[in-house]
C-alpha cells in the first residue's frame, strides 16, 4: 500500500510537471493563425521580447493530415526562424490539401536539435487553396452563379407566398413621396433585390396604376433597401462559417418543400434560396484570389486609387461594368466586398466601385422599360437620373466621407491586416447606406424636377397600333403576382384590338367606297395577324410563369389568362372571317336587302355592348366583382336574335321568294356574330372563375 501511494503521487507530480511545461509553451508561443495564400502559408505568432522564457528560434513541423492518419508521426520540418521575426513561411505545399502543424522550440538552447528536445504546441490545422488559374476562375464563376441562383430562388419563393400582399403594399403606400420611399425600402428589404422592385415599379407605371412622381419615391426606397444585403454580407458573410448555417436552414426548408399546402412549399422555396445564397457566399469567400501587399496587381490598384478624382471615376466605371455583367447590384456589391475582405481591392477603391454598382443596377429597369410605354421608360429614366446625380456629388466627397466612417470602425479599414479587411467590409456597408440615405434626403425634394427631366429626355413618339408589340409583359425579371397584372393588362389591349376589328367589320356593311373597303380589309387582316402573335406570346409567357412557384390563386389566374387569350384570338378569327365574307360579297356584286342590313346592324349593336362589358370586366382588379349577370343577359339576347334570324331565313327559303346568294352570306354573318358572342361570354366567365 505505501509503495502504491508513492507511485500514484510520483505519477501525479510528473503529469502536473508535464502539463505545466505544456502550459508554459502555450504562454510563450501564442498563434495568430495561418495566412493562406495561393502558393504558400504564413504561420505567425505573438512576439514578446521582454519575456525571460522567450526562445531564440521557432521551428514548424507539418504534414498532410492523410499522411499522419495513415503512417503515424511522419513530419516535415521547416528551417528555423528567429522568434523575434514573428512569422514563418511554408512553401511548396500541395494545393487544396488539409495540413496539420505544430510550433516548437528547444527546451534549452544548448540541447541537440532533435524532435525529442523540443517543446511543441498543440496541433493546429489549415487547408491550402487551389492556385489561381482557369479551374479556380470557373469555381469563382460557379460560386457567383450559386449566389445569384439563391437570390432568385429566395425572391420567387417570397413573392409566391406573399405576392398579393406585396402588391397591395406597393399600391397603398405611394400616396406621397415619403410613403413611396418607405414602400420601396420595405419591398426591396423583403425581396432582397432592388432590380425586382424597380422592374415591378416600371410595370406598375406601364399599367397606369401609379404615376411617375409616385414611382420616383419607390425607386429611392429601393436604393435604400438594397443596402440590407451589404449589411448581411459584412456582418455574417465574412465573419463566420455561414455554410453551417446554410445547412441548418436547408434542414428546416426541406420538409416544407414536400407539404401539400402551396404556401408552405413557397416558404420552403424561399428558405432554400436563402440557404443557397449563404452557400454561394461561403464559396465566394473561398474562391476569390488573394494577393500580397507587394504584388503588382495590388500595387497597380493602389496607385490608381490614390489619384484624387480620376481614380475614383475609374473605379466607378469598373463598378458599372461588373453590375452590367452580373445584372444585380447586390451580387456586384457582394463580389466587391469579397475582394476587399481578401485585401485585393483597397477600401477607397471598393467604395468608388459601390457608387458604380448603384448606377449599373439601373440597366435592369431600363431594359425592362424598352418594351413598355413612354411612361414606363420615363420611370426607368428617373431611377437612372437619381443614381447618376448621387454618384456625381459623392465622387468629390469620398476623400472626406470615408475617413469619417473609419472613425466608427473597430479597426483601420485602410490597413492591410485581417482586422483591417474585416473593418473595410463593414465600412463599405456603412458607406453604401450613408450614401443612399443622404441621396434620398437630398433629392426627395426635387421629384417634380426629376419628372420634368425624365419627360424631356424620353419624348413620346405617339402610339403605333398597326405593328405587333407586347406592350406590358416582356420584362427582364418575372415576379409572379406582378407578372399576372402585366398579362392582365396585355389582355385589355388584346380585347381593345378585337373591339376595333368589330367596328371595322360593322363599317364594311355600309361602306360603298371601294378604296376605303380595301383599306379596312387590310387593317383587319393585319389585326388578325397581331391577335395570332399575341395569343402565342401570352401563352409562352404563362408557360414561363407556370414553371415558377405559384400560389393556388395565382395558378387559377394563369389558367384564366390562357383561356381568355385563346377566346380573344378566336374572336379575332371570327371578325377576320366576316371581313373575308363581306369582301367576297362585294366582289360578286351581291347586295343585302334593307331588312337584312338593319338586322345585322342591330346584332352588331348587341356585340358592341357585350364587348364593352367584356373590356370593363377585363379592366377590373381581381378584388372587384365581375358583372357576369349582365354579360349572360346579352349572350341570351344574341342567341335569341340569332335563332329568330335563322328561323326567318329558313322560312323565306321555303317560301321560294328569296335571293339565295345574299341569303347565304347573310346567314354566315349572323351565325358568326353569335359565335363571337360565345367567345365574349367565355372571357367574362373566365374572369369570374367559371372555367
Amino acid at each position: 500500500m505505501p509503495f502504491r501511494n508513492f507511485y500514484l503521487r510520483f505519477t501525479g507530480i510528473a503529469l502536473a510537471m508535464l502539463f505545466t511545461l505544456a502550459a508554459s509553451a502555450a504562454d510563450v508561443v501564442k498563434l495568430h493563425g495561418p495566412i493562406i495564400q495561393e502558393e504558400n502559408v504564413i504561420i505567425s505568432w505573438m512576439v514578446d521580447c521582454t519575456s525571460p522564457e522567450a526562445p531564440e528560434e521557432i521551428v514548424i513541423r507539418f504534414n498532410r493530415s492523410v499522411v499522419l492518419a495513415n503512417k503515424g508521426e511522419v513530419w516535415k520540418y521547416s528551417d528555423p526562424a528567429p522568434y523575434s521575426a514573428g512569422h514563418l513561411e511554408l512553401k511548396d505545399l500541395n494545393p487544396s490539401t488539409s495540413y496539420v502543424y505544430q510550433l516548437g522550440y528547444l527546451k534549452n538552447p544548448g540541447l541537440e536539435k532533435i524532435p525529442e528536445n523540443y517543446i511543441w504546441s498543440s496541433r493546429e490545422r489549415f487547408e491550402t487553396k487551389m492556385p489561381w488559374g482557369a479551374t479556380r476562375f470557373l469555381f469563382l464563376i460557379g460560386a457567383l452563379s450559386l449566389f445569384i441562383f439563391g437570390m432568385k430562388t429566395m425572391t420567387e419563393g417570397i413573392q409566391a407566398s406573399a405576392g398579393i400582399r406585396l402588391r397591395q403594399i406597393l399600391e397603398s403606400m405611394t400616396k406621397n413621396r415619403v410613403t413611396g420611399v418607405l414602400s420601396g425600402f420595405l419591398l426591396t428589404g423583403v425581396l432582397q433585390s432592388s432590380s425586382a422592385t424597380t422592374v415591378m415599379t416600371v410595370s406598375f407605371v406601364n399599367a397606369g396604376l401609379i404615376s411617375l412622381a409616385q414611382s420616383a419615391g419607390i425607386m429611392m426606397g429601393a436604393n435604400m433597401g438594397t443596402t440590407i444585403t451589404g449589411w448581411i454580407v459584412s456582418l455574417l458573410g465574412f465573419r463566420v462559417d455561414i455554410t453551417v448555417y446554410a445547412l441548418a436552414i436547408l434542414a428546416v426548408a426541406a420538409p416544407l418543400l414536400f407539404m401539400r399546402k402551396t404556401e408552405f412549399r413557397s416558404w420552403g422555396t424561399a428558405l432554400t434560396g436563402f440557404a443557397l445564397l449563404f452557400m454561394g457566399l461561403g464559396f465566394l469567400k473561398e474562391t476569390v484570389p488573394t494577393f500580397s501587399e507587394n504584388s503588382g496587381f495590388v500595387q497597380l490598384i493602389i496607385s490608381y486609387a490614390n489619384i484624387p478624382v480620376l481614380g475614383v471615376i475609374m473605379f466607378v466605371i469598373l463598378g458599372i461594368i461588373i453590375t452590367l455583367i452580373v445584372q444585380s447590384s447586390s451580387t456586384a456589391i457582394t463580389l466587391t466586398m469579397a475582394f476587399c475582405a481578401t485585401g485585393v481591392i483597397p477600401f477607397e477603391a471598393a467604395a468608388a466601385m459601390v457608387l458604380g454598382e448603384n448606377i449599373g443596377t439601373t440597366a435592369t429597369a431600363e431594359v425592362a422599360a424598352l418594351v413598355g410605354n413612354v411612361h414606363a421608360k420615363r420611370s426607368a429614366r428617373i431611377h437612372t437620373l437619381f443614381n447618376i446625380i448621387g454618384a456625381l456629388w459623392m465622387v468629390f466627397l469620398i476623400p472626406y466621407v470615408l475617413p469619417l466612417i473609419g472613425k466608427f470602425l473597430a479597426a483601420d479599414p485602410y490597413s492591410n491586416t485581417d482586422a483591417g479587411h474585416q473593418a473595410a467590409t463593414i465600412g463599405l456597408a456603412a458607406f453604401h447606406s450613408v450614401f443612399n440615405l443622404t441621396n434620398v434626403l437630398l433629392l426627395i425634394w426635387f421629384v417634380p424636377q426629376l419628372v420634368k427631366l425624365a419627360t424631356k429626355t424620353v419624348r413620346s413618339r405617339g402610339r403605333d397600333d398597326e405593328t405587333f408589340r407586347l406592350e406590358y409583359i416582356d420584362t427582364a425579371i418575372q415576379i409572379s403576382e406582378i407578372s399576372l397584372v402585366e398579362a392582365k393588362n396585355e389582355l385589355v389591349k388584346f380585347g381593345d384590338i378585337t373591339m376595333r376589328m368589330c367596328s371595322f367589320v360593322r363599317k364594311l356593311l355600309t361602306e360603298t367606297d371601294s378604296d376605303v373597303q380595301d383599306d379596312m380589309h387590310k387593317r383587319i387582316q393585319k389585326y388578325e395577324k397581331i391577335t395570332d402573335k399575341m395569343e402565342v406570346e401570352i401563352a409562352n409567357y404563362c408557360a414561363r410563369l407556370s414553371r415558377m412557384e405559384l400560389s393556388n390563386l395565382a395558378s387559377e389566374r394563369v389558367r384564366a389568362i390562357l383561356s381568355i387569350s385563346n377566346n380573344l384570338e378566336s374572336l379575332g378569327d371570327v371578325f377576320y372571317k366576316m371581313s373575308s365574307t363581306i369582301e367576297r360579297k362585294s366582289a360578286a356584286k351581291i347586295w343585302f336587302t334593307p331588312d337584312q342590313r338593319i338586322n345585322l346592324l342591330e346584332m352588331f349593336d348587341l356585340i358592341n355592348k357585350a364587348l364593352a362589358n367584356m373590356l370593363n370586366n377585363l379592366e377590373k382588379d381581381e378584388s372587384e366583382e365581375i358583372d357576369i349577370n349582365y354579360a349572360k343577359d346579352l349572350e341570351r339576347k344574341l342567341n335569341k336574335m340569332r335563332n329568330h334570324l335563322k328561323h326567318e331565313y329558313i322560312r323565306r327559303i321555303e317560301s321560294g321568294n328569296y335571293n339565295m346568294r345574299s341569303g347565304s352570306v347573310y346567314s354566315d354573318l349572323f351565325s358568326s356574330l353569335e359565335k363571337a358572342g360565345d367567345h365574349i361570354i367565355n372571357v367574362s366567365e373566365a374572369l369570374a372563375g367559371e372555367i
